[in-house]
């Protein structure tokens, strides 16, 4: 069986336009499938099919997040990669979730971002060097987030991130 997918289309080219969405929008978009992704990584009995939704939402609220405007900075930016890292690292799916702590450490350091942001960004890198077999350097990443956590602000925030961070196993 052949396939032609310009059967689809009107125009021999493909139209790449997209609706249009304003920034908030984008931004009411990127939230909600973050915490999309937040309910799947807390389901205890997740299917394939699951896995590949939470994959594909966490990848969308990141686009969103890139098309947000004056409402989507460097730290939302770096949050978006930070929980690319996460669900990749839960799948045990270690080259992505490298590739997406590295991607939200750069965003980090570029932007000059600190406190929980920075400390959330060691604790990817830690735990995505965990899941791909790398202890050495799961253990150093994972000392470098203690030490930034140490220096969050916000106790709350500080909570979160030392919650995060007993949950890796080096």
């Amino acid at each position: 069986m052949t396939h032609d997918h310009h059967e689809h289309y009107e125009h021999d080219e493909h139209d790449h336009t997209m609706p249009t969405l304003d920034a908030a929008q984008h931004r009411q978009e990127a939230v909600a499938l973050f915490n999309l992704v937040w309910e799947y990584l807390g389901e205890k009995s997740r299917t394939p099919q699951d896995d590949d939704q939470m994959i594909h939402a966490a990848h969308a609220s990141r686009w969103h997040w890139s098309h947000g405007g004056d409402a989507a900075g460097p730290e939302q930016l770096a949050v978006g990669e930070w929980q690319c890292s996460r669900v990749y690292s839960v799948l045990g799916r270690g080259e992505p979730a490298l590739h997406h702590a590295r991607a939200a450490l750069r965003i980090c350091e570029e932007s000059d971002l600190g406190d929980w942001v920075l400390a959330a960004a060691y604790e990817a890198e830690a735990r995505a060097s965990a899941v791909a077999g790398d202890s050495d350097a799961a253990r150093e990443w994972l000392a470098r987030a203690r030490a930034a956590a140490a220096e969050i602000e916000d106790p709350e925030d500080r909570v979160v991130i030392e919650a995060d961070l007993a949950t890796i196993a080096v």
